[in-house]
């Protein structure tokens, strides 16, 4: 039989034992709920980082990063469709990954993308914030204009000129308006439009559109002033050809066909590949009777450029 002593400290061991299993299960636990602490910590600093939020949004477009506004925005609004602000950028965003596509068709889908996004966030757009979103618009319908089959200059002025009217101040708004109002035909308002935006920022190209409207209402005079203007001080050859060009022609209209030649002459020396320049020279020839050698002219024209549309109606009827 055990004695006294020998049970007391079979009693004590086992105590003993007992006490340091619970003080590892509990140090265990510990270790555990810490970790599990650190991991859902650790989980939710990157979903918060990763989290896509307004601020973020912001954050891309303050970085000039459009795909990623684009790709944000896109996304944010699966979920809310008319929260007006991401509407906005995502139509923002739009708007200049058009302007960066080689492809018309593509820089057409983000068009057309950025016009739907725009109109639907006037309708809920604070006040102070509808010229600015009548401004993009018209942007966004003058670019469609130039890249689509149908016309929408018509709507790119009722946007600027609304944006213009409700105090919005873009510095390039009247050159828009005279771009559209020549798409348009309506060269008296182009002229007016590009004067005003003359006054704000001149540059070649801007005095050559003034001097073509000038020429389509007529007034020789008036496009000759731009257009030495131009000749005189360019360093843009393309624009320096365009302005020979047109110079030619006004001289045609004034029966002056050496001064014409003249002009046509100093094209060829700037690009004998010139269709514009050969078919000028045609006209002229045939000014003064030698339709022999207005075909030829006609005909190195059509060489040069198949579908040159004034070369291809002479060749048709002479």
């Amino acid at each position: 039989m055990k004695n006294d002593f020998e049970i007391e400290n079979n009693t004590f061991a086992k105590r003993h034992n007992k006490w340091l299993r619970n003080l590892i299960v509990s140090a265990v636990l510990v270790i555990v709920i810490a970790g599990i602490g650190v991991l859902a910590f650790l989980g939710i600093q990157k979903f918060r980082s990763g989290r896509i939020s307004i601020k973020s949004i912001k954050k891309a477009w303050s970085e000039y990063d459009y795909q990623n506004v684009y790709e944000q925005t896109f996304s944010f609004l699966q979920g809310e469709p008319y929260n007006n602000t991401v509407l906005t950028y995502y139509a923002y965003a739009c708007f200049f990954l058009s302007q960066a596509q080689s492809e018309s068709q593509f820089a057409q889908e983000y068009l057309d993308e950025s016009i739907n996004s725009l109109r639907i966030a006037l309708y809920s757009a604070s006040r102070s914030l509808v010229p600015q979103l009548q401004y993009m618009l018209g942007r966004a319908y003058f670019y469609k204009n130039t890249i689509s089959t149908h016309y929408y200059a018509d709507l790119a002025i009722k946007y600027l000129l609304l944006a213009k009217e409700n105090g919005y101040d873009a510095p390039d708004i009247p050159e828009y308006l005279g771009l559209s109002y020549a798409a348009l035909g309506m060269t008296m308002e182009s002229i007016s439009a590009f004067t005003e935006a003359l006054l704000v920022r001149e540059s070649d190209a801007l005095l050559l559109s003034i001097a073509e409207q000038y020429f389509n209402a007529s007034e020789y005079s008036a496009a000759e002033q731009y257009l030495y203007r131009i000749i005189k001080s360019s360093e843009n050859d393309d624009i320096l050809i365009r302005s020979h060009v047109l110079l030619g022609n006004i001289y045609i209209n004034r029966e002056e066909y050496d001064s014409a030649l003249e002009e046509f002459n100093n094209v060829l020396k700037k690009n004998e590949n010139s269709a514009d320049a050969h078919y000028g020279i045609g006209v002229v020839y045939e000014k003064q009777g030698n339709i022999v050698k207005a075909r030829a002219e006609w005909r190195q024209a059509l060489k040069l450029q198949v579908n040159h549309a004034d070369a291809l109606k002479k060749m048709a009827n002479n």
